[in-house]
């Protein structure tokens, strides 16, 4: 079994079928946006932006995103991440592998590359391994050198299952209904020093708290908890 799940094959047909799945829970569903506003007026005016979701919430994030518009997303180099970064180029999605934990500087500037060359670019903030629902620094700090704004967004869905994963994964179920919810952009200055770099953090963590919570209430289901905060 090992053997088989490292077979380059068999991920393959994982991914296939994941992106299937996702399409299928797509088009049995009803689906409304709401707040994209901001975001679809950057994208019709050439201006890239940071893209910021919870980890947990990636199954159909691909499918709340316009085709049109180019995307880079980071992904962890551990084995999981190899899948997610095979599922996610069925949606035309470019990925860049690397993490807080393996390959993070090298990603971090090949990022800062991409959305200085105006191509929109996606984080998890909490990826890859948490604590889940709580923003690490680093796509703060992309946002201060790239000078583009951090737009959070996020989706939930009316029927459901939870991993027991340590981010929560929400597992929509077809013929569900469904809900994406975009945050106002938050733009962070150039010379932020590390107070102003906390609180940009903060207010990152704070909105995509605030909209998952909001979106998870009108679905009717429970909202996920983020993890305890860690403290210093």
């Amino acid at each position: 079994m090992k053997r088989l799940l490292r077979s380059s094959t068999f991920q393959g047909l994982l991914c296939l079928i994941a992106a299937n799945y996702i399409r299928l829970v797509y088009l049995s569903s009803r689906w409304r946006t709401e707040g994209h506003g901001p975001a679809e007026e950057m994208i019709r005016n050439g201006k890239p932006f940071i893209a910021a979701f919870w980890h947990g919430r990636l199954l159909m994030a691909p499918m709340g995103w316009r085709r049109t518009a180019p995307l880079a997303v980071m992904i962890s180099q551990h084995r999981d991440g190899e899948m997610i970064a095979r599922t996610v180029r069925y949606f035309g999605v470019r990925t860049v592998r690397g993490s807080s934990t393996r390959g993070g500087a090298k990603a971090f500037r090949e990022m800062l590359d991409i959305v200085k060359s105006g191509t929109n670019v996606a984080i998890t903030p909490d990826g890859p391994r948490g604590p889940r629902m709580r923003a690490q620094a680093g796509i703060v700090l992309l946002a201060r050198l790239s000078g583009v704004p951090i737009v959070p967004a996020t989706y939930s869905v009316s029927r459901r299952r939870l991993a027991s994963s340590w981010d929560h994964f929400v597992i929509a179920l077809p013929f569900t209904r469904g809900l994406y919810l975009w945050g106002d952009p938050i733009h962070v200055k150039p010379n932020a020093d590390d107070k102003a770099i906390e609180v940009a953090r903060l207010s990152v963590e704070r909105s995509l708290n605030e909209l998952s919570e909001a979106a998870d209430r009108r679905m009717g289901v429970e909202p996920v908890i983020p993890a305890e905060a860690e403290t210093t």
